[in-house]
C-alpha cells in the first residue's frame, strides 16, 4: 500500500486501495490495542539498497491518492517491518524468522493486489502452517469482481478465512 502506483493498471488499483486504506488503518489500531504484533511487507520497487522509511517517507510525500494511503498508513513506532523483492512476503525475505521469534501463528493480510500479492503471501503462509485471515473490506484487486473470485478460491483452497476485519476477534488471533 506504501507504493509508488507506477505500473500498468495502477490508476483503476489505486482508485479501490484507497476505499480499503480506512478498514486496514481501524485493524491496525484494534491489534496494537491487544498486542498483536503489525508487521509491514512492502515492495522494495527494484531497489536492492531500500530503506523502509525511505519507502513510507515518499508515500507520504506523494500527491493524490497514493499521498493519501501513505499518510494514513503510517507506520507506528513499534511495528515490524520487511521489504520484499517479488509478489510473497515470505519469499527471499526474513518474514517467516520475524514471525517465529514473535511466536505468531495467525496471520491478517491486507492491502493490494488480492490476486497476486496477498494470494502469494497466503500461500506461502498456508504451506508454513500459518492460519491466514484475509478480510473482505481490507483486501483490493483492480476491479470488485476479481477481487470478490480471489476472495473465495483462497477461502476455498486455503480454508483463509475472508470475513470483514470488524468480524475478527483479535485477542484470538494473539
Amino acid at each position: 500500500m506504501l507504493g509508488e502506483w507506477r505500473f500498468p493498471h495502477a490508476e483503476q488499483l489505486l482508485a479501490n486501495a484507497v476505499t480499503i486504506a480506512p478498514a486496514i488503518d481501524a485493524l491496525k489500531k484494534r491489534c496494537r490495542d491487544v498486542g498483536v504484533p503489525v508487521v509491514y511487507v512492502n515492495d522494495n520497487h527494484g531497489r536492492w539498497r531500500s530503506d523502509f522509511r525511505k519507502v513510507v517517507q515518499d508515500a507520504c510525500d506523494r500527491e493524490g491518492l497514493g499521498g493519501q494511503i501513505g499518510r494514513l498508513l503510517v507506520p507506528h513506532d513499534n511495528d515490524y517491518f520487511v521489504l520484499k523483492p517479488k509478489h510473497s512476503g515470505f519469499y527471499a525475505t526474513p518474514l517467516e524468522l520475524l514471525l517465529r521469534h514473535l511466536h505468531v501463528g495467525n496471520l491478517i493480510l491486507t492491502g493490494v493486489s488480492v490476486e497476486h500479492c496477498v494470494t502469494m503471501t497466503a500461500t506461502d503462509a498456508r504451506m508454513r502452517d500459518f492460519k491466514v485471515w484475509c478480510p473482505e473490506d481490507a483486501v483490493a484487486s483492480q476491479d470488485l469482481g476479481l477481487r470478490d473470485r480471489t476472495l473465495a478460491q483462497l477461502s476455498e483452497t486455503l480454508q483463509v478465512c475472508t470475513d470483514a476485519s470488524t468480524k475478527l476477534r483479535l485477542p484470538d488471533l494473539g
